[in-house]
């Protein structure tokens, strides 16, 4: 999780900083030959209305190390930049293509990474799933933790009572 979330704090902190750079310094970011005006303005303040609320929930993501959240996020992250890449290229500005294109696939590859590195299933109690907790609950054996976790607990009552359970386990 570390190194996704330091990717995608990086990729939004400097997507937000050329948003609000494209507002305070806009002849930083547009062409030698154009002069900023009111319209490009405008759509400097459209882009940064964008990435500065990406960039914090996914920094309040990070800080909570909410992992679901962070693999959205960051997708979307490594999408707009891969979206930032098609501007470049349609701009034929080589610099604005090769950047935003190297972010987006370094982004979206730590997303992969972390997408593996986790199981996404139902959490209970200190991160314990669903069959683990209503296997203890009812205190069989965790060879019987699907069961637990798919039978009333009538079933699992008459499983003690009866010496096994239904999938040919005993419980406690």
């Amino acid at each position: 999780m570390r190194l996704a979330s330091l990717v995608t704090a990086i990729n939004v902190l400097v997507a937000s900083g050329f948003s609000i750079a494209a507002i305070i310094r806009p002849q930083y970011l547009v062409p030698a030959e154009s002069v900023p005006t009111e319209a490009s303005l405008l759509l400097a303040m459209y882009a940064a209305a964008r990435t500065i609320p990406l960039a914090l929930f996914a920094l309040a993501a990070i800080y909570k190390r909410a992992t679901s959240a962070l693999l959205i996020l960051g997708a979307l992250a490594g999408a707009m930049q891969l979206l930032d890449a098609g501007i470049g290229l349609f701009q034929h500005d080589l610099g604005k293509f090769a950047g935003p294109l190297f972010i987006a696939v370094l982004q979206f590859f730590v997303v992969y990474l972390l997408h593996r590195s986790v199981r996404i299933t139902p959490q209970t109690k200190r991160g314990q799933t669903h069959a683990t907790a209503t296997a203890r609950h009812f205190q069989v054996r965790p060879s019987c933790e699907a069961d637990a976790a798919a039978h009333h607990s009538a079933v699992i009552s008459h499983a003690r009572a009866s010496g096994a359970c239904a999938g040919g386990c005993s419980a406690r």
